[in-house]
């Protein structure tokens, strides 16, 4: 395939379409390599619209680290909306990458991160554009080898025919292991073509190739077993953890966007994993163990961050940025190393029992004082013992109260809706909750403009995790359920005006549950659904309940399964999951325990500060929880030359 730039082509098409910017490539700090100089080439996908897709991080990092080896060449591509995609068809355009817009097809991988299952059809879309055949089965030496990552990836069977290889967990290392078998493979001569060069990168025990595994069913539909069908194969796969994040200080480049995107900041990632043992989390689980980057480490990525990007605001991301063991620290060195600009920090929804007015201080004190957000997760103290969520009302109202005394006026509150055991009851406790919100910040500030926002979501249980046992909650029940909120919430006017509500119906959960949980022959579903249409099944104005039921049907009855089968039944202890050959380094009679506790509404404590209790991730993965205190302090730094965002107090006046 050629390699030359089809902007050419492309460049008549873009004042027909929508957001045409998106498409043009040419963003600070983006790299455009020789394609002679490499031997290896990725081009990497966010399966997703350029405006969310660019920020995240996952794919920025790998993108940087693999453009810092002198022989490897990385390039991004994203979804292109309906419209061009119609264009691009028309006129006979390929998927492109927007750095040289050179075809996707040329390229040695794809490399695709799904931060959500509901990018699937978008995959196909871009195989298809790209004349890369959608059945890894039909491809040659020629095309691409198509590798999946992200927390999806924990769970790639429903996209198993589509793609060559699937990562578990961290990307960092693995790309550069995967590119040195790549490496190697083309020098010799590309020996054994394709096959070969899978069976290699499948023998290292840390990718899944799913061609290698043949699945065998019951006549009742259940998995029998997946075993290897070839020597050199192992019977499980493993997920790769970064443990040294300081070693990994990436981005150090961030991509600024051209176009509007979702998160118009520059982000650094303080620390990885979670042990507070939600059991809805699948992130929280998946990332075990917790690795913490030092507070010289972030203090370095934030100044060369931001003197690369120019950005004014500071994300300072985790699952739970909040239970670093120095937010303080790092909040208040930050902010005294920014004072004076409008350098603004932030995190993302805070635990409410890890927040306090002095870091909601720090965090506004150089930028502008934004909502407070906190994410309760359930309306009642007994759907929050079966999530393993443990923050009573009285500990959200006296949080939410000292942050209104000291000036805040709104607050944003997270929640589920379909969790296991959950009844009405439960949920319309988030209406009184919300109002005790209301009623406690009038009593405190005296005013009567506090806000509060309630964001609600329809629960998807997920692999490796305690409830992926559990039976979905029907799209019917979690309507109804929305609509007896809704109505709570507006019967005191007095209260109910001051309170907004969003939230998602039930039917896109449950197609979720669909792709997270299935098996290879959801695959089918997949493709008919995109065959029919299928794009941007995450958005709202795309997405079609209708179309995904229907391809269920049609695909699943004749197997003597259905939608339900794999949504809304209750798995049994010995049931062979999807899944089970792929090691998240979690003892699933570990989760299996744990699936009992949440069933007799018992809470687990977080090990980060308890006796470990076995959950098998650090045996698995030779390793420790690695956190501080280290009693270090962020030094200040000076100004780096022009533009950078630290003033000089004895050169710079007013």
């Amino acid at each position: 395939m050629s390699v030359e730039s089809v902007f050419p082509a492309l460049e008549p098409l873009l004042p027909r379409v929508s957001k045409p910017v998106q498409y043009v490539g040419g963003e600070l700090n983006a790299t455009v390599k020789d394609w002679d100089s490499a031997n290896v080439r990725w081009a990497l996908m966010y399966p997703d619209a350029y405006e969310v897709g660019l920020p995240n991080q996952g794919v920025m990092i790998l993108y940087e680290v693999l453009n810092e080896q002198p022989d490897v060449l990385a390039e991004r591509t994203y979804a292109v909306w309906p419209d061009l995609e119609a264009l691009m068809r028309e006129h006979g355009v390929p998927q492109f990458t927007v750095d040289a817009h050179r075809p996707v097809g040329a390229f040695d991988l794809l490399g695709v991160s799904f931060a959500t299952e509901l990018g699937y059809t978008n995959l196909l879309t871009a195989l298809d554009l790209g004349g890369i055949p959608i059945h890894a089965a039909d491809r040659t030496d020629d095309h691409p080898v198509v590798v999946a990552g992200g927390h999806a990836a924990f769970n790639p069977e429903p996209i198993a025919p589509f793609i060559d290889a699937a990562v578990l967990g961290d990307g960092e290392e693995a790309v550069l292991e995967i590119t040195d078998i790549v490496r190697a493979w083309k020098a010799e001569g590309r020996p054994g073509g394709r096959d070969e060069l899978l069976t290699r990168l499948a023998e290292t025990g840390g990718v899944y190739v799913p061609r290698f595994y043949d699945v065998e069913y019951l006549p009742d539909g259940r998995i029998q077993r997946v075993v290897p069908n070839r020597e050199r194969v192992p019977y499980r796969v493993f997920k790769r953890t970064t443990m040294d994040l300081d070693a990994w200080p990436y981005p150090k480049q961030p991509l600024v966007p051209l176009a509007e995107s979702v998160h118009e900041r520059m982000s650094v990632e303080i620390f990885r994993g979670c042990t507070r043992g939600c059991r809805f989390c699948q992130a929280g689980m998946i990332t075990r163990p917790v690795r913490e980057r030092s507070i010289e480490g972030i203090g370095a990525m934030v100044q060369r961050g931001l003197e690369a990007t120019g950005f004014e605001e500071v994300g300072l991301l985790s699952l739970s940025s909040a239970d670093h063991s120095e937010i303080a620290e790092i909040t208040k060195g930050l902010a005294d190393r920014y004072e004076g600009t409008n350098t603004s920090l932030s995190l993302p929804s805070t635990r409410v029992d890890a927040f306090n007015i002095d870091l909601a201080n720090e965090l506004s004190r150089n930028g502008r004082r934004s909502g407070l957000t906190f994410a309760p997760e359930g309306g009642s103290e007994r759907i929050r013992r079966v999530i393993n969520k443990m923050v009573s009302e009285e500990d959200l109202i006296r949080t939410v109260s000292a942050a209104f005394a000291a000036g805040w006026r709104q607050v944003k509150l997270y929640f589920m809706c379909g969790l296991p055991t959950e009844t009405d009851d439960d949920v319309l406790q988030i209406a009184e909750m919300a109002k005790n919100v209301i009623r406690a910040g009038r009593e405190v500030s005296g005013r009567k403009d506090i806000r509060c926002t309630i964001s609600i979501g329809g629960f998807v249980p997920k692999p490796h995790t305690p409830f992926q046992w559990a039976g979905q909650c029907d799209p019917d029940t979690v309507d109804s359920r929305l609509r007896k909120l809704r109505e709570a919430v507006n019967s005191d006017r007095s209260l109910g005006r001051n309170i907004g509500m969003r939230y998602h119906d039930g039917k896109p959960s449950l197609i979720e549950g669909l792709l997270s949980r299935g098996d290879r022959r959801v695959g089918l579903v997949v493709e008919r659904v995109w065959r029919e249409g299928g794009r941007f099944d995450g958005w709202s104005e795309h997405f079609s309940y209708e179309r995904w039921v229907d391809a269920a049907r049609v695909e699943l009855e004749p197997l003597g399964v259905d939608l339900d089968w794999f949504t809304t039944r209750e798995r049994e202890e010995l049931e062979v999951l999807p899944w089970d050959h792929l090691d998240s380094g979690l003892d699933k009679e570990w989760l299996w325990a744990d699936w009992q506790d949440a069933l007799d509404e018992r809470e687990q404590d977080d090990c980060r500060w308890t006796p470990c209790f076995d959950c098998g991730v650090c045996p698995a993965m030779g390793t420790d929880i690695e956190v501080g205190p280290t009693g270090r302090k962020l030094l200040p730094i000076s100004p780096v030359g022009k533009g950078s965002p630290v003033r000089n107090p004895t050169l710079v006046k007013g």
